[in-house]
């Protein structure tokens, strides 16, 4: 009877514990995800979750504020993650919050991170879709270590070539580490610079040395650089030689065009100086000129001798003998 007694009070005792601790862990799970809580759901879509699960936490600012209740895939590739947030923090979530997945430390698992938005826009209500922002993930960051590794292979072994030529003394370079006269020669042709720049620098200073003698009121140069009337009239002198420099230019187009027209047979003057036969005429016509003078000459002696008009001749002898004295008592 004693034995029994214990036993039940064993069996009691483990039914008690085990009620405990069943309530205990269910408290402690529900607690981890929000089950006795008022919550909100919240959505971001997302291109990539880079492992996401269900039950992964959510927090805002760095604070744990929910859990992940669902995660699916959309017709457009879409990944939509629904958000089980307590009510009591969602009155700090703006509609303008950016959702992001971030690792929980460095091996740790996948978290959602909630940035804050403005204060001055409304919070979200349980449904809302707020905005997301996927970051690189390790697989796309070891990818890119990859490819920079291989792009770096290759310039090491392009380095080592031309660190190999450059020690064969190939190329420029090469010259220049193995080459001991170019080296003499390019460090001639510094001290050669360093001497031009001297002689630069020294005649530079000559010659403010110049202007700062010349005499700006009294020197034509002077006069030329502080009088704005000299410096107008100068330029106008230049103005009108260009003008004049253009008109000779002009005349100078015109005096060839009428070269041209006469060589190319246009106008009188080209058919005096290139037509032969027309210079043969004119010569044959001034010799029937000559003459036909000659011949009226004669004609003309012919009529002073004849009876007809010897009176006639004779009126005008006597006229031009009355002009010449009356001329001579005019002018004694």
């Amino acid at each position: 009877m004693k034995k029994s007694s214990s036993q039940q009070i064993k069996l009691g005792l483990f039914v008690v514990v085990g009620a405990i601790l069943l309530i205990a862990a269910l408290y402690f799970i529900g607690s981890r995800q929000h089950l006795f809580t008022k919550n909100i759901q919240l959505y971001a879509e997302f291109e990539n979750v880079n492992g996401l699960q269900l039950g992964n936490n959510v927090r805002y600012s760095g604070i744990n504020v929910g859990t992940v209740s669902k995660i699916e895939m959309t017709d457009s590739a879409k990944i939509i993650v629904q958000m089980m947030i307590e009510e009591e923090t969602g009155k700090y979530i703006r509609k303008d919050a950016i959702a992001t997945i971030a690792s929980d430390g460095l091996v740790g698992s996948m978290v959602v991170n909630i940035l804050p938005g403005k204060l001055s826009l409304p919070i979200v209500i349980s449904g809302d879709t707020i905005t997301s922002y996927s970051r690189i993930g390790a697989d796309d960051m070891l990818s890119t270590l990859s490819v920079t590794n291989e792009n770096a292979a290759l310039l090491t072994s392009d380095l080592l070539k031309i660190t190999n030529k450059i020690l064969e003394g190939q190329g420029v370079l090469g010259l220049l580490i193995t080459d001991s006269t170019l080296t003499r020669d390019i460090q001639q042709t510094i001290v050669n610079l360093r001497e031009s720049t001297k002689g630069t620098k020294n005649t530079i200073y000559q010659l403010n040395k110049l202007i700062s003698q010349v005499n700006l009121k009294n020197t034509p140069a002077g006069i030329l650089l502080t009088d704005t009337i000299s410096g107008n009239q100068l330029s106008a002198v230049l103005a009108n030689l260009e003008k004049s420099s253009e008109d000779i230019n002009q005349v100078t187009a015109n005096i060839e065009e009428l070269v041209e027209n006469f060589k190319e047979g246009e106008g009188a003057i080209n058919y005096l100086t290139e037509d032969k036969s027309l210079v043969k005429e004119i010569d044959t016509t001034m010799s029937n000129i000559k003459e036909a003078s000659y011949k009226l000459n004669e004609n003309l002696e012919a009529m002073r001798h004849n009876f007809l008009f010897r009176g006639y001749f004779r009126k005008l002898e006597r006229k031009e003998r009355r002009a010449e004295k009356r001329q001579e008592t005019i002018d004694p």
